[in-house]
């Protein structure tokens, strides 16, 4: 029988990852069982304390075993440190080198949401693709640039690494897990009583972009501030740069180290963002948008629409439009 560890680390973090990975991991143990194969996971939550408490005391919970008593675990799972992720760094020093040992003794480690903070923080990151909450992901590259960090992913899987976007997403992921390690049949019973969308793939949908400001290139903030207040233009990069008298090839290597997006990603993610934005709350067709934030062919505004969302204007505005929602 394989062991499955769900960490509970030190501080007011993310409860309900912890309990829903437990859960779902119990049921598929019970499928199995039900199905005349035997229990594929013993299952333990484990600590360096003997007792967690999360949202302020409201609730809390006694990990079965403390870490130090875990020789050898087959699959750990880090739960969402919520946005208290600094803190939980802080306080849970052991449970990271725990992870880098358990790591090279042959365990594989699942994060969830910011649960990837702590996994960077042992090392076990670096040089791996990673996903994480895309509205933490400019923190995460800068305390952690080693990491090749993806804003749009939901799901990693690399070397016995498994990341995952934020919030309840993470059920995905559990899905995810469960095929991988029971089978497709496991998956999709599961899918299927805990209601969650199976072969899910993607956060895009879901991020809000906002730019990459924590930088100090005077040059970068210039040209970003000059993209977002100049959404219903074709910006020509090569104009821009000239126009802040920087070479082209030294812009794009500044832009994309303050950023980590190129400036016609970075053009393309705001303009974007602005048509999210309005067939969210307006009932303006797919080309009167299009043209207000600089494009005058559909097919082009098509393909970088999806390339970022996942889904076709069309497809977005139906999904997100109140008044066309209840109007279906």
């Amino acid at each position: 029988m394989k062991h499955l560890t769900i960490l509970v680390p030190n501080g007011d973090n993310n409860l309900s990852s912890i309990t829903g990975a437990y859960e779902i991991f119990t049921k598929a143990n019970a499928f199995n069982k039900a199905n005349g194969k035997k229990e594929l996971f013993t299952i333990q939550l484990a600590g360096t304390s003997e007792k967690i408490d999360f949202n302020g005391g409201l609730f809390s919970v006694k990990p079965h075993i403390n870490i130090s008593e875990v020789a050898k675990t087959d699959l750990i799972i880090i739960p969402s440190l919520n946005h208290n992720y600094n803190i939980a760094l802080e306080n849970n020093d052991l449970l990271v080198a725990w992870l880098k040992k358990q790591y090279h003794n042959g365990a594989e480690i699942a994060t969830i949401c910011t649960g990837a903070f702590m996994l960077a923080a042992s090392g076990l990151l670096d040089g791996k693709r990673c996903s994480t909450h895309w509205s933490v992901t400019e923190n995460f590259r800068l305390m952690f640039p080693k990491v090749n960090i993806q804003i749009d992913e939901l799901i990693t899987d690399e070397n016995g690494i498994y990341t995952n976007g934020g919030a309840y997403s993470f059920l995905n992921l559990m899905i995810y897990l469960i095929e991988k390690y029971f089978d497709r049949n496991t998956a999709i019973y599961c899918a299927k009583v805990f209601q969650i969308e199976i072969n899910r793939n993607t956060q895009s949908q879901f991020v809000i972009f906002a730019g990459q400001k924590k930088h100090e290139d005077e040059i970068v903030q210039q040209a970003q501030s000059y993209i977002e207040k100049n959404i219903d233009e074709k910006i020509s990069i090569e104009e821009l740069s000239s126009k802040l008298n920087v070479g082209r090839r030294n812009f794009d290597r500044r832009f994309i180290k303050a950023t980590g997006n190129t400036p016609i990603e970075y053009s393309q993610r705001v303009k974007v963002e602005a048509a999210k934005k309005a067939f969210e709350t307006n009932r303006k067709t797919i080309n009167e948008v299009m043209y207000e934030v600089g494009y005058a062919d559909v097919k082009s505004f098509r393909e970088i629409f999806k390339k970022f969302t996942g889904m076709s204007p069309l497809e977005y505005k139906r999904k997100y439009h109140k008044e066309l929602i209840f109007a279906e």
